[in-house]
């Protein structure tokens, strides 16, 4: 496989065709089935692509038609995606959280002709919506469950459709995709929408291969390019699953595990023993509390040797990195880190942290327990990848690392990050005022593509670095005028034991006040201590248990600037969360739903 194969590809079903053949019968997709792993070759799963792709022409679905795509993690997301791409049609994944009228609207605004489901428990809120689409002719079932009457909708099971003749489908793919170019769209991605209704994502073929391209040589240049295992955990509804955790394992030949679960991820590490895996940082934070419990419960010595393992990666961080941390640095290398190193698998190349900003103080823990954590940003309307921090560019866990290959940046005059290039999106679907907005042609050079407007404010350090501010409508602005970064106080909030989940406000006030949601682990040992009864409400309304928190707080404050100090605090009445919509499914809190349920008791902060 060379590199080179990602600017002669077409399409993306071209490329995984491509790897099919040269791959074989080695395995490619792997699920858990009866307690033990079972893996779909590379063969069979090209077999199945083009069955499915031709099945899904006899229904009379014609090129450019939309299919809805429903489902968990597992390999018939992947074998459905490829295959609507492969009959020349356009796939639109849908977060399995979504509500009915989630549902309805990505159907009627996408004007699907189609849809999958993986099961009764998804059909249970998708198929109201299906019965109000105007323009839905077929439904196909990947497991089999009774289905109401469909009305003018087609009912179809996936095994029906991966009936017939494997080499005359793959002979009509491979006519069909001679024509499919990379300016072709591919899908429409509905962005999971911190504020307002989702809006679709016109991702063209060249602009996923245009990021697995700058994504494979970042892995290929630093870390070596060999059999690559990953385990796909996040929705890959979601932009940066769809790209990094499909699309460029298959660029790469490499091998996919789906994860069962959050509840079965650590253990799933354990067992698949991934080389890379692509992951938001609320999963670090967590992952991250979950090991300073571990070593607290294992004595004195365990928790010395964390504390040297911190500070001198919190030296090296800094770039003052000492000779004389050199015997301990040794030592941990023996003791502490190949323990922390197999809780993940023990040959894990690099965890990539994207779609939401990381705390600086994460990456510097995991580099510290020596696992090399490479923070990503990017958006959906860019494929989503622009920039990764990389090795040889020199780690620095405040950046976001240099951009992309192909990608052309700029900051405007307000500090806004502005790109273009091929991975930049056509548009968002059937939405042109939205377009104009985030897309601005250049008047100088109108032929290399209009300026994708990101809404993140940030600048470049002086090794070509990218540094993130914050969202530019995410942004605090004073009664004073002063502007004050909501995401890193709250990422530092959130960095203290006492505290699960927070979101800051302050706009046109005259200081920063908090919405804290505590950590239920914490207030578990700290009603234990102190003889109180774990009852979340009582506890809320104790003076020692708000001074506590209190507390946590006021140690963040001593971190921050006068305009950035946490003043006041409300608890929130339960965790944010997917079900109760105050996180998107990548873990980003919607501050205007937060601000809806909790803006009267916020407003009150600021009284007496």
């Amino acid at each position: 496989m060379q590199l080179t194969d990602f600017d002669a590809s077409p399409n993306l079903v071209s490329l995984f065709l491509s790897r099919a053949d040269e791959q074989g019968d080695k395995p490619f997709l792997w699920a858990k089935r009866g307690g033990a792993w079972q893996a779909i070759s590379w063969a069979e799963a090209a077999r199945q692509v083009c069955l499915l792709a031709e099945a899904l022409r006899v229904l009379g679905l014609t090129a450019g038609e939309r299919v809805v795509l429903v489902s968990e993690n597992r390999p018939e997301w992947c074998l459905a995606d490829l295959a609507v791409m492969a009959a020349g049609l356009v796939t639109v994944p849908a977060y399995t959280t979504n509500t009915e009228r989630d549902h309805a609207h990505v159907l009627e605004n996408s004007g699907a002709a189609a849809v999958i489901v993986s099961d009764a428990k998804l059909g249970k809120t998708l198929l109201p919506a299906v019965l109000r689409a105007d323009k839905l002719r077929h439904v196909i079932t990947i497991e089999s469950f009774k289905l109401p009457q469909l009305g003018r909708a087609d009912a179809h099971e996936w095994t029906s459709l991966l009936e017939g003749n494997a080499a005359a489908a793959r002979a009509a793919v491979d006519k069909r995709i001679a024509t499919i170019t990379r300016k072709d769209l591919a899908c429409i991605i509905y962005t999971s929408g911190t504020g307002g209704s989702p809006r679709g994502v016109m991702q063209h073929h060249g602009m996923i291969l245009r990021n697995v391209d700058g994504a494979a040589r970042i892995l290929a240049n630093d870390f070596g390019w060999g059999d690559e295992i990953f385990l796909s955990f996040l929705p890959l509804s979601h932009a940066y699953e769809h790209t990094g955790g499909q699309f460029l394992p298959i660029g790469m030949g490499g091998q996919i595990y789906y994860s069962e679960g959050l509840e079965k991820l650590a253990s799933n590490i354990e067992e698949v023993r991934p080389t890379i895996m692509v992951v938001v940082p609320r999963l670090f934070e967590v992952l991250r509390a979950r090991i300073m419990k571990q070593i607290e419960k294992q004595g004195r010595v365990a928790n010395y040797l964390m504390d040297r393992a911190m500070a001198i990666g919190g030296q090296k961080a800094r770039g003052k990195g000492r000779l004389r941390d050199k015997p301990m640095d040794l030592i941990l290398e023996k003791t502490l880190r190949p323990k922390i190193r197999m809780k993940f698998g023990g040959r894990m190349k690099a965890m990539v942290s994207g779609g939401a900003p990381l705390n600086p103080d994460i990456g510097v823990f995991f580099d510290a327990m020596g696992l090399t954590m490479l923070q990503g940003y990017g958006q959906t309307e860019a494929g989503p990848v622009i920039a990764c921090n990389r090795p040889a560019a020199g780690i620095k866990m405040d950046t976001v690392g240099p951009p992309m290959l192909g990608v052309e940046l700029k900051i405007a005059g307000d500090g806004e990050i502005l790109i273009r290039g091929e991975q930049v999106m056509q548009g968002y679907w059937r939405n042109e005022a939205e377009t104009a907005k985030a897309l601005q042609p250049d008047p100088v050079e109108p032929d290399k593509g209009p300026w994708l407007h990101t809404g993140d404010i940030g600048h470049i350090d002086e090794a070509g670095r990218i540094v993130i501010t914050d969202r530019k409508k995410d942004m605090i602005v004073n009664d004073k005028g002063d502007n004050v970064a909501p995401q890193r106080i709250e990422g530092m909030l959130t960095l203290q034991p006492e505290i699960a989940q927070a979101m800051v406000v302050g706009d046109k006030r005259p200081y920063v006040v908090g919405l804290i949601v505590p950590d239920a682990e914490w207030m578990l040992d700290w009603a234990r201590a102190e003889g109180e009864k774990f009852d979340i409400k009582a506890l809320e309304h104790l003076p020692a248990f708000r001074s506590a928190v209190r507390a946590a707080i006021d140690r963040v404050n001593g971190e921050l600037s006068v305009v950035e100090k946490v003043r006041q605090f409300a608890f929130a009445d339960e965790p944010f969360t997917i079900d109760n919509e105050e996180m998107t499914p990548s873990l980003k809190i919607r501050r205007h739903k937060l601000k809806e349920r909790y803006g009267v008791r916020l407003d009150g902060l600021y009284r007496g």
